[in-house]
């Protein structure tokens, strides 16, 4: 995936009515009123469009109405995700395969993917995203519609199917499934399908081969325009989503395969965000996809102050890119979204998420080692602790078991990230300032939150019953709300009156500040300073960690 993502040119977006047909239920020939049925439901506040005529102060208007889905909502709280880069690479060194492997060489003789869900569990991820496809076409589960997958190796005598393994076992450890399947196919531009320059036509999704075992069946059909090579990526997604269990997670990258320049696939977004939405509709579509974008770097590290809503334009089948480059260091600010403006068509809830490797390489290499716990940690500091979701990658060794030493770190680390933020000593604190609901900061609920009074402005004071000593502080915002807290301090009343501990810019889902020195106080107050509209504060937290 390094390779792949040093390609990606945009991540990708797409608002509710922008697919390209609606699905059907039960045939293609299904009335029209079964197909409105089961449209994608409208997401008003997802996505506000802007012009070139609106104001500075009208662009920040509308960025302070932007809103999360529910869905957004549910991967935000996850903090952080495990992905597992698992396939032929695994066996041949490469971290960018070629298409033309022999399917023998996948040989995972000791695959335990119960093993994989214990040392995640323990790790303490709640979702896991498995690399169902990588660039080189080489399939993790028995497709109908390519041989360049598990049923061509003589592991498990053709009839393995890791997908089914990995889906059973997560589910078993109570963790989510999630599913990579790279849009570039080596494997496929081998067989003249993949960016052979076919126009997109109608396509009957699921289409059934030779002696298909799903013949006769009362499937659930759709009529989706696509590519030969789109086609074939809506056929294997219908497999992945309806056959095995609830997918909470489907993950796209931007990558083109490695072909000469005039071979381009343009690829069929939009009908592939249409059978997501329609048979996974609670999964998120990340990170070429409309609920998460991609934070710019491999090195899993959010900007300083990373924005939630951010200027889109949009094109090609609905894909939706960064108005501003996706390196650039301010995504979100006033600063930024005037910046953007002659390209920006909207304004998007559109959250970062930071992914990096445990070990240099996506793919297992055996004189490659794991990284620390305080460099994970670090990490961790720098994504969730900056309003993102972290998504480390932990691959799988050629046994097919996650590396000891890997395990060993992530349970480590889990245990490491506890005791930066142990109990929160402002709980249920006497809480008093401006505005409403003060104790709403400190109840633990990150459903109710305390509403400062108005825009650039409001204090909310809390009481520690004794001195008590504060070394790690976390905030967060009602993003039900909106992201809209520009700039805050936390102060503590010490022997000289109140003095200021720390500041920030924004705030959103979750802001860790680590002090560079513990401050002993009883009483602490959060100050803000500047804000979109009036900011809804869920967390105030004041931590001693135990490191």
């Amino acid at each position: 995936m390094a390779i792949s993502r040093r390609l990606f040119v945009g991540a990708v977006a797409a608002s509710s009515t922008s697919f390209a047909l609606a699905a059907h239920s039960g045939t293609a020939n299904a009335a029209p009123a079964a197909a409105a049925a089961s449209a994608p439901p409208v997401e008003p506040y997802y996505r506000i469009p802007v012009t070139t005529s609106d104001t500075p102060e009208e662009l920040v208007a509308k960025a302070a109405r932007v809103r999360p889905t529910e869905r957004q909502i549910t991967w935000q709280r996850l903090e952080k995700t495990a992905f597992l880069h698992f396939g032929v690479n695994t066996f041949t060194g490469l971290e960018w395969g070629t298409g033309d492997e022999d399917p023998d060489v996948f040989q995972p003789a000791g695959l335990d993917t119960d093993q994989w869900a214990r040392a995640l569990r323990d790790g303490g991820f709640r979702l896991a995203i498995l690399t169902v496809k990588h660039h080189d076409g080489f399939v993790l589960y028995p497709s109908r519609h390519t041989r360049h997958s598990v049923v061509s190796s003589s592991w498990q005598d053709g009839r393995g199917d890791v997908l089914r393994s990995f889906a059973d076992s997560m589910r078993r450890h109570g963790i989510k499934v999630g599913v990579y399947v790279s849009p570039a196919d080596e494997n496929q531009y081998l067989h003249g399908v993949y960016a052979n320059g076919s126009a997109r036509t109608a396509h009957t999704v699921p289409a059934l081969v030779e002696g298909d075992d799903r013949a006769g069946e009362e499937l659930r059909t759709f009529e989706l325009q696509a590519t030969d090579y789109g086609a074939y990526m809506l056929n294997q997604l219908y497999e992945v989503l309806t056959e095995y269990g609830p997918i909470d997670e489907v993950w796209f990258d931007g990558a083109q395969g490695r072909i000469p320049p005039d071979k381009v696939e343009r690829y069929d977004w939009d009908s592939w965000y249409e059978l997501v939405r329609t048979l996974a509709p609670d999964a998120s579509i990340a990170v070429s996809g409309p609920d998460v974008r991609w934070v710019g770097n491999e090195g899993g590290l959010a900007r300083e102050d990373e924005w939630s809503v951010v200027p889109v334009k949009e094109k090609d089948y609905g894909r939706t890119d960064y108005a501003l480059h996706y390196e650039a260091a301010d995504q979100g600010s006033r600063a930024a979204l005037v910046e953007a403006q002659p390209l920006a068509q909207y304004l998007q809830w559109w959250p970062a998420e930071c992914d990096v490797s445990i070990r240099p390489g996506w793919f297992y290499h055996a004189d490659q080692q794991p990284k620390t716990v305080e460099q994970l940690t670090d990490i961790w500091l720098r994504s969730v602790g900056r309003n993102s979701v972290l998504l480390l990658n932990i691959p799988p060794d050629q046994q097919g078991r996650l590396p000891d030493a890997d395990v060993t770190v992530l349970r480590e680390f889990h245990e490491r990230t506890g005791r930066e933020l142990p109990q929160d000593l402002a709980r249920s604190a006497r809480a008093w300032g401006d505005g409403r609901r003060h104790g709403r900061a400190v109840d633990g609920d990150p459903d109710t939150a305390w509403t400062a009074p108005a825009p650039a402005k409001g204090t909310l004071t809390v009481d520690l019953g004794r001195d008590r000593t504060v070394d790690r502080i976390r905030l967060a915002e009602d993003v039900r709300q909106g992201q809209q807290v520009e700039s805050a301090v936390v102060e503590a009343r010490t022997d000289g009156g109140w003095e200021r501990i720390a500041e920030v810019g924004t705030i959103g889902a979750s802001r860790i500040l680590a002090l560079p020195a513990p401050v002993t106080a009883r009483q602490w107050r959060l100050r803000i300073l500047g804000s979109r509209d009036a900011a809804s504060i869920a967390a105030f937290e004041l931590h001693r960690s135990r490191v």
